[in-house]
């Protein structure tokens, strides 16, 4: 497929899956809960340390997200106290390569923000 039916692709739906796909995943937070959660599951308290910088109130809004979308699956016991624990579905271990590829081109491509500076993105 050459690169002009690639682009005609994302404009026949009018471009309506990749705002979704970016509405989904391009949040501050959601690509680390993601690659936090590869190949191992944790309890709530254990993926917030695990996730620098997360609120509670953010991580719960996270998972709510991710779970509504099929990327991840809670899982509550019956014990006291109550233990729930989070992994990725199958679904989003597809996602997890095409993450890394993003992560990786933004790591050689994008200047950290100083600290101290407001602004929230880099211009390559």
């Amino acid at each position: 497929m050459s690169d002009y039916e690639k682009v005609c692709l994302i404009r026949g739906d009018q471009g309506r899956a990749i705002r979704t796909l970016l509405d989904r995943i391009a949040d501050k937070w959601t690509l680390l809960v993601i690659a936090t959660l590869h190949e191992t599951r944790l309890r709530f308290t254990d993926l917030q340390r695990s996730v620098p910088g997360i609120s509670q109130r953010m991580l719960s809004r996270t998972l709510g997200h991710l779970a509504e979308d099929g990327l991840v699956t809670r899982t509550s016991y019956p014990e006291v106290p109550p233990r729930v624990e989070y992994e990725l579905t199958p679904k989003a271990h597809t996602l997890l390569p095409h993450a890394i590829a993003l992560a990786d081109w933004a790591v050689k491509n994008i200047e950290p923000a100083s600290p101290g500076d407001d602004s929230t993105s880099q211009r390559p």
